[in-house]
């Protein structure tokens, strides 16, 4: 079941197969990113569907249910510290985290009560630098920068600009990492902000095309709102370079063939890829969207499929423990110990580097069809070179 207790959300009902699950629950916490000026309320979606499935049709990790003691964060470390102190109070087993841009404020707490953070990627930048009492199933921030850039320049691309909202973690992108892997690549890489309380996409739009770059687009985006702004705005500008939209894919629907050659990537397979993608990653596609469109007012996309996968993650590995293991040092020596894991939605991923939290550096990268799917550009998973990705501090 999902609990809200202090700073918590509002929970859904129970599964009532839950009380068929016999065994002690076992409790962890969930940093909701759902407040704030860059929500992501996908990640609340994802987290009540998996829980679903798991106390549901899973039969539990070993028995035993899941319950999930959720605290809304806003961006800022107070909320995040908050958070943790609440989830040592509620002596959680391990705190997921829904891609928060300060999480890192809640670690010196949970590290000093042997709570372990999981996620997928680690948005704050310093959450991700180093490998201590955390573990992320998915690429680190700097695997999808460099990972995109060295593709666009395989296809013969020459410049990029590309926008980020305006948060401290941001600037640790945009001013810090793109130098580095522009330089790296050889590539000519700009970065721009937006505000994250009133964006001007006109404004941005108009920059992106002044400077006309072979691509131009975002680094990462808050939401689909975002991506779809800024599109239409640079489709207005008659912008004619490759547009990179991060992770976004509903702006696709709306107008297909407008959105055709487009570019965006993703640490997992989403559902406009299903006719791509291998038939493991398509049953977890369809498993994961029949409880994601079951969540009454819930938020699909990247988010949700992202968080979903986050937490079969941690039920799979977990079900491979001894009930002596369920516990926050035992937790995080289990996901540590995790050899060619096969992540749900990813690829196979091996944990426990002493440098980085990250299990895996591999991406995807999509280029959108004119029948609005998006098809692979590559026929494996793309792994970003490692010469470059070791300037970055905790990326491998």
């Amino acid at each position: 079941m999902v609990a809200a207790t202090g700073c918590a959300s509002d929970a859904p009902s129970a599964q009532s197969t839950t009380s068929t699950l016999s065994k002690p629950p076992i409790v962890v916490g969930f940093l909701n990113p759902s407040g704030g000026p860059v929500p992501q309320p996908g990640a609340d979606t994802g987290a009540k569907a998996a829980v679903s499935y798991i106390n549901g049709e899973f039969g539990g990790i070993n028995g035993h249910p899941i319950e999930v003691v959720s605290c809304d964060t806003d961006t800022t470390p107070e909320r995040a510290q908050s958070c943790a102190n609440m989830f040592v109070e509620k002596k959680v087993v391990a705190v997921m985290d829904g891609y928060n841009l300060s999480s890192s404020a809640a670690l010196p707490t949970l590290t000093a009560a042997q709570i372990p953070l999981v996620g997928m990627i680690p948005f704050d930048s310093v959450t991700g630098a180093k490998a201590e009492n955390r573990v992320f199933f998915a690429a680190p921030q700097a695997a999808f920068l460099i990972g995109a850039l060295q593709a666009f320049k395989t296809e013969g691309k020459k410049s990029v600009t590309l926008a980020l909202v305006d948060t401290p973690s941001s600037h640790q992108t945009i001013d810090n990492l793109l130098p580095v892997v522009a330089k790296a690549l050889e590539i000519d890489a700009k970065g721009i902000y937006f505000s994250p309380t009133n964006p001007n996409f006109t404004a941005v739009a108009s920059t992106i095309a002044r400077n006309n770059p072979d691509v131009g687009g975002l680094v990462a985006a808050p939401s689909e709102a975002v991506c779809t702004a800024l599109v239409q705005a640079l489709r207005q500008l008659r912008y004619q370079g490759e547009i990179f939209t991060a992770a976004c894919t509903d702006y696709v629907k709306g107008a297909p063939q407008q959105a055709a050659g487009g570019a965006l990537y993703s640490s997992n397979w989403l559902p406009a890829a299903a006719r791509y993608a291998p038939p493991e990653a398509q049953r977890d596609l369809a498993l994961a969207e029949k409880y994601i469109s079951a969540v009454s007012g819930g938020t699909a996309g990247y988010y949700a499929f992202g968080e979903f996968a986050l937490f079969m993650n941690f039920a799979n590995a977990m079900s491979t423990a001894t009930d002596a293991d369920l516990t926050g040092p035992g937790v995080l020596k289990t996901l540590k110990a995790l050899k060619d894991f096969p992540s749900f939605l990813g690829p196979k991923v091996t944990c426990g580097s002493a440098t980085s939290p990250n299990c895996t550096t591999q991406l995807l990268l999509f280029v959108v069809q004119p029948d609005g799917s998006i098809k692979p550009v590559t026929d494996t998973w793309i792994t970003p070179i490692p010469q470059v990705m070791s300037v970055i501090p905790g990326a491998v």
